[in-house]
């Protein structure tokens, strides 16, 4: 299977077309439609059960649509095959709420786990780690273990982890979820700086003071529906 993400395609990388979603005869999301160019920074917002991870899922394959198309880079994600998926994940770095990071590895040792599974050698795991680890602010931290840093710090070298195979689209699903403003603000800072490197972000989110700090492109979801989205300098309206 090819999939061969790349930033300067001219059509979208991600598209929904009227997307429906259901569990039971709940809809999770009903007729979706969105466009996500490369290079963009997105905030997804509305509260809890809106259909924010929903969408998420279905951009990686985890959950199955059951009415429309999604498209991931010109990719129509109904017809990708399960053993297919991990190759399409390789461009997808994935941060969620509940950082899940290995207890008994050290900061450095949970990134390089994610480029030992697929396959990267010794030498360029060593050269690159120290790398992902400084774009973090976490290279004086390498050696420390989960219980050493703090939740702030644990987050990034979530991110840190998930940009071990250069993703060019990084989702975040309420990544500040169990942090407190500090740590939420160097979080939402490291995404930023992140998607100015070039890759595209997409940020699910309830929490409005900092979406109100990114003036980016917002998308409300209410009730699994799109309710409002603004193009720049989006702001959380509910």
């Amino acid at each position: 299977m090819s999939v061969n993400f790349t930033q300067k395609h001219k059509h979208e990388m991600i598209t929904f077309e009227n997307v429906t979603k259901l569990y039971g005869k709940a809809k999770a999301l009903n007729g979706i439609n969105l466009d996500i160019q490369p290079g963009e920074f997105i905030s997804i917002v509305g509260m809890s059960g809106a259909g924010k991870s929903t969408l998420m899922k279905l951009i990686i394959g985890e959950e199955q649509l059951d009415h429309g198309k999604v498209l991931i880079d010109g990719i129509d994600m109904s017809t990708v095959k399960s053993k297919d998926l991990p190759y399409l994940r390789r461009k997808i770095g994935i941060v969620f709420q509940d950082i899940k990071l290995l207890p008994k590895r050290t900061a450095f040792e949970n990134v390089a786990f994610a480029m030992e599974v697929s396959g990267h050698r010794k030498d360029k795991i060593d050269k690159d780690v120290p790398k992902i680890l400084e774009l973090v602010g976490l290279l004086h931290k390498k050696n420390n273990f989960p219980h050493e840093m703090s939740g702030g710090e644990k987050q990034r070298v979530a991110i840190a982890r998930s940009l071990a195979h250069r993703p060019v689209l990084l989702l975040a699903d309420e990544p500040t979820g169990n942090l407190d403003e500090v740590n939420a603000a160097e979080v939402l800072e490291l995404l930023l700086k992140i998607n100015e490197l070039g890759t595209t972000v997409i940020l699910a989110t309830h929490a409005s003071d900092l979406v109100n700090k990114i003036n980016k492109r917002v998308i409300t979801i209410e009730a699994g529906q799109i309710t409002l989205e603004q193009a720049t300098k989006g702001k959380y309206k509910l």
